[in-house]
């Protein structure tokens, strides 16, 4: 029977062709069908495994290979130094949304209450960061995808979040007469004919949390339009986007009579979100 060291480098072969990563690859993988840290396979390279956990070990790269998302065969991905489970109904978590959350922190007071709704919530990331950082604020997390709530509620739980009510509604559509302190959200953005969908993790993903319509503004034109009338005064508005949407954003939200209009670059240095204010 191979070794982990063994097993280790069979696999990193194995998944170069389909990879940019398979080194990490192989172990978050062989980590995750032995139940144990990265550091485990550090500690013992020697250990022989039995016949079970290597066929459960080449199951998993087999998927790989073919290019599921680790996120997806391990069901859980970190955001914020927090690990949350996703299931393929569910976009993957992705290191450009920490940018909504810094801004978000930023026009959150920590001490004081606030109201914020969180549109088209997926795995719940926003939302329950969010919550878990601020727990005097009361939060509503939406998603049209029921599956998608699912997935957000069992997040909750596993943060032991008790300040998110999570709504089945298409962007506004299930809410009357709410006012909010701060609208939220990462909606679809891709234009249809992206050929980015055909390409690594985003084939695997959602379309319907991917795709939209007018090339990828449609969600964020409805959500813009429809928040001013959900906004308390001096309330804010924050959208994630393409990187290449930021100046049709930021002309759409002063078209719309927002204030102060912003664009913040992401940690690549592109336009990723956009910031207004409703007087």
């Amino acid at each position: 029977m191979p070794c982990i060291q063994s097993l280790l480098s069979k696999a990193k072969d194995k998944l170069a062709s389909s990879s940019d990563s398979a080194a990490l690859d192989a172990e978050v993988l062989l980590c995750q069908v032995l139940g144990k840290p990265r550091s485990y396979l550090r500690a013992w390279p020697e250990k022989v495994l039995n016949a079970a956990e290597i066929a459960a070990y080449w199951q998993v790269c087999e998927q790989r290979q073919q290019g599921q998302p680790i996120a997806y065969i391990t069901g859980q991905k970190e955001f914020w130094s927090r690990d949350f489970v996703v299931t393929p109904d569910v976009l993957i978590p992705r290191p450009d949304t920490e940018l909504l959350i810094e801004l978000a922190l930023k026009l959150m007071p920590e001490q004081q209450p606030a109201k914020i709704i969180d549109l088209g919530t997926g795995s719940g990331i926003i939302a329950i960061t969010l919550a878990s950082e601020r727990p005097l604020a009361d939060f509503i997390a939406t998603d049209f995808s029921t599956a998608a709530l699912d997935c957000a509620q069992v997040n909750a739980a596993k943060h032991q979040v008790n300040n998110v009510r999570f709504i089945h509604s298409h962007w506004f559509s299930n809410l009357t007469n709410s006012q909010f302190d701060l609208i939220i959200s990462n909606p679809p953005y891709i234009a249809e004919n992206d050929i980015h969908l055909e390409q690594g993790d985003l084939r695997f993903e959602p379309l319907s949390a991917l795709r939209a319509a007018d090339q990828g503004l449609s969600d964020i034109k409805i959500i813009a339009t429809e928040a001013r009338h959900h906004l308390s005064s001096g309330g804010h508005l924050l959208l994630e986007h393409g990187y290449d949407q930021g100046h049709q954003v930021h002309k759409l939200l002063i078209g719309l009579n927002y204030n102060n209009v912003t664009t913040y670059h992401d940690y690549a240095g592109q336009p990723r979100v956009t910031l207004g204010c409703w007087h």
